[in-house]
């Protein structure tokens, strides 16, 4: 059955497809734990939904190409970016990129894929230069906030895809364990794992405690550096890869 990946990315009635805690709170945690590991050289964003992560790496690359599957999105990043992002319409199963790349994000897209095996093979035998690195995080099923709501029986289990998450694409709720395997059956090099920011409250409550002096930056800061420690008791887990062999 053919997907409507314009369609993925609309809110349904009771659950969003981002929240202001991905963009100001995530996003940023995201980018701190990416920094310490960057390459010089190009970069390359796989799945740039409107761009409000791409924004955050104009600072840090000159050369960056961004993938995307929906049409509506990359009309709305190119009108803020212009000639400074390279854009391709596409899925990642039947992308063909015009090099190799140094650095590659893949950021809460690798749930959505139908095959994540075989584009985390593409990436690693295609897309990833020798000595680059490749940056892959999801959303956890071990998340506490996500455990809460199995105790309160709005999920059945920790890996459970909810309805609201298909309608967004998800197909899978991975696990430290189960994002690793997926990754090194692909050929690719685990070189560093871990968890961002610790996270007991659902998205919608963090929306709303953002709109309050509640959360001090100290706080949130707190959340990011506990979350290092727990890694699976983190709202996304994070694995940094560089090239294996093929397989």
């Amino acid at each position: 059955m053919s997907r409507d990946y314009n369609n993925e990315l609309k809110d349904t009635k009771d659950h969003k497809y981002a929240y202001s805690f991905d963009f100001d709170v995530m996003h940023p945690y995201m980018l701190k734990s990416f920094e310490p590991f960057f390459k010089d050289g190009n970069f390359l964003e796989l799945g740039s939904f409107k761009g409000d992560f791409t924004r955050r790496f104009l600072p840090h690359f000159e050369d960056i190409t961004c993938v995307e599957a929906s049409d509506e999105a990359i009309e709305i990043a190119k009108k803020e970016f212009g000639p400074k992002v390279k854009f391709i319409n596409s899925l990642f199963e039947t992308a063909t990129l015009p090099t190799k790349y140094d650095n590659i994000v893949l950021t809460h897209v690798l749930e959505h894929i139908d095959n994540p095996v075989a584009v985390l093979k593409k990436i690693n035998d295609e897309w990833l230069s020798e000595n680059g690195r490749f940056f892959l995080v999801c959303p956890n099923a071990n998340a506490p906030s996500r455990q809460i709501a199995v105790k309160m029986g709005l999920i059945s289990h920790n890996s459970a895809v909810t309805p609201a998450e298909k309608e967004h694409g998800h197909n899978i709720t991975y696990t430290l364990d189960t994002l690793e395997r997926d990754a090194k059956a692909a050929g690719l090099n685990v070189v560093h794992r871990s968890g961002i920011f610790f996270k007991a409250l659902a998205n919608f409550q963090w929306d709303r405690l953002l709109e309050t002096d509640i959360i001090s930056p100290e706080y949130l800061e707190g959340c990011y550096q506990l979350g290092q420690q727990y890694p699976d008791l983190c709202s996304s887990i994070y694995l940094m890869c560089e090239k294996g062999p093929k397989k």
